[in-house]
């Protein structure tokens, strides 16, 4: 991999780097999407009940465009509210925004009324672009604010018209100044511990973004010894909600290889494996979860999933399961991968794949060429809090200057909150997020290695690790497990196999046996608040 970094981004290399962003990528999403109209009848969309060639997507996002900036009056620097299930239309809402000039909030398809209103309040959009499920959520505070819409896969209503294909090939997108250093986005964090906050990227960062997973590609090619962009076009099922930043170094991957995106209206691994079946799959991508989930019915029903190459995961910490589940049904065929990336760094910026992740399964691998990375104030295990800087990061947070400053503390370095050491070899091992670690009779304890300890046993199919209050040692490990169905493994079984590979005060002192799956928020991150006061309520 690292004969592939100083290939791929020296001086005239198609990745090649220069003032901290990439010399030869785009300088705009307006500049990135209107490259795909040459992929022509190329298929880009699949979904249930339709699909979208790469011509008859942007004709229609040019149309849209055309609509926001003429019939709507909106100008660059306004922001157009995206709200919708993973449908066709999501994608042309969101583009046709772009090349309008505008700044694109997507917003949680999951939110209830009074989140949506928060965000709304927020970011005081001009325009809402929102699917018939989620007008009715939205339609008070857009009559209160005087905001029209437009609604995808519904019927008009007062103040919402209904979408209209609108593709003349001839016409192309509106005449619009849309500049590297003008917003893009405005994409809220998940608001697993507080009020979500709106991370703000320009086209700059956003286009470095959608450069980053197209050179981590090149360098896993290399890995493999083989030339990059050779092979035929990726078809990718992303189980991500495209509103989430882990959808968007997917969609990125694919519009960039004029591949194919395959989605799905909710999440069953029995339909996914009859997609990658019925559609040829060569990319999954989701949550770890959702992997976990894919093997598992994929060992049950004997699938061999045949067009399968890369099985890639984000938006929560991979366990090492993952690997051992691919390597196990699939030896090298499937490549495995894995990365880290946020909201405020537009998506992947470090990536582990093939070989190196089959060696390092407890790595997100290393950094893109215009990532940079620092351990702040390591300990004498060298673990301390990662810090990034780089093309990619958001310029801070929507109308909030204390948080834009407690979060770039100096320099553009972005804290991210998460404890991770870096090895000899510029690899990055993430140990935990900060509000997670427990300190038990002051020792540090890393739920995600106590996770990944309790993932190694084969009866286990979710676990959560947390800490509680204690009167003695200050905080007390709790386990929260399911189990695969029939599985009679209990909890001292359970706390014996953590015992036999990590320090005894790590071993979780109660392991609670759920039904039902663990709750996680839309993106897969475990909600261990809510698994926290279950135990504090006995």
């Amino acid at each position: 991999m690292a004969g592939g970094v100083e290939r791929l981004s020296a001086p005239g290399a198609p990745f090649a780097v220069e003032g901290g962003v990439y010399a030869g990528g785009p300088r705009t999403l307006r500049e990135f999407v209107e490259v795909t109209w040459g992929y022509g009848d190329r298929v880009f969309l699949v979904a249930e009940d339709a699909r979208w060639t790469y011509r008859e997507f942007f004709d229609a996002a040019c149309g849209l465009a055309r609509r926001l900036v003429g019939e709507y009056g909106l100008r660059p620097g306004d922001r157009a509210v995206v709200a919708m299930r993973n449908v066709p239309e999501w994608q042309v809402a969101f583009w046709a925004a772009q090349m309008a000039g505008l700044v694109v909030v997507p917003l949680n398809a999951w939110w209830t009324e009074g989140e949506f209103a928060y965000a709304l309040d927020d970011c005081a959009p001009g325009v809402l672009l929102v699917d018939g499920e989620r007008v009715g959520r939205v339609r008070e505070w857009a009559v209160r604010n005087s905001v029209p819409g437009v609604v995808f896969r519904g019927e008009a209503e007062d103040g919402f018209a209904a979408y209209v294909v609108d593709d003349d090939p001839l016409l192309g997108p509106p005449v619009v100044d849309v500049l590297p250093e003008h917003d893009a986005t405005i994409i809220y964090t998940s608001g697993t511990t507080g009020r979500p906050k709106g991370a703000v990227a320009t086209h700059l960062a956003q286009v470095g973004a959608a450069m980053n997973p197209r050179y981590f590609a090149a360098a896993a090619a290399l890995a493999r010894g083989e030339v990059p962009g050779g092979g035929p076009a990726m078809v990718s099922l992303t189980a991500f909600p495209f509103f989430h930043v882990a959808a968007f170094t997917s969609f990125y991957a694919v519009m960039a290889a004029g591949g194919t995106l395959v989605m799905m209206r909710k999440w069953d691994a029995g339909r996914a494996l009859e997609l990658i079946r019925e559609h040829g799959v060569t990319h999954f991508a989701g949550v770890p979860t959702m992997a976990l989930q894919l093997l598992d019915a994929a060992r049950s029903a004997g699938d061999p999933m045949e067009s399968l190459t890369l099985l890639s995961t984000g938006g929560a910490a991979a366990p090492p399961g993952i690997v051992a589940g691919i390597a196990e049904g699939y030896g090298e065929r499937i490549e495995p991968r894995n990365g880290y990336g946020l909201t405020e760094t537009c998506g992947g910026v470090l990536s582990n794949v093939g070989a190196e992740y089959r060696a390092h399964p407890g790595s997100v691998g290393r950094p893109s060429p215009v990532t940079e990375v620092r351990i702040d104030r390591p300990d004498a295990d060298g673990v301390g809090e990662l810090w990034l800087r780089g093309q990619s990061l958001v310029r801070g947070y929507w109308g909030d200057e204390d948080a834009t400053r407690a979060a770039f503390p100096e320099e553009g370095w972005f804290r991210t909150g998460d404890l991770a050491r870096l090895d000899g070899d510029g690899r990055v091992g993430i140990v935990d997020r900060i509000t997670d670690m427990v300190i038990r009779g002051g020792e540090n304890v890393y739920c995600v290695e106590v996770e990944g300890a309790l993932h190694q046993h084969p009866d286990v199919l979710d676990a959560a690790v947390f800490g509680v209050p204690h009167p003695l040692l200050g905080e007390e490990v709790v386990a929260v497990v399911r189990l695969r169905a029939g599985a009679g493994t209990g909890a001292e079984e359970l706390r014996a196999h953590v015992g036999a590979r990590l320090a005894a005060f790590k071993v979780p002192a109660r392991v609670l046996v759920r039904d039902g799956e663990l709750p996680r928020n839309p993106t897969g991150k475990l909600l261990k608040r809510q698994l926290r006061d279950l135990v504090s309520r006995g």
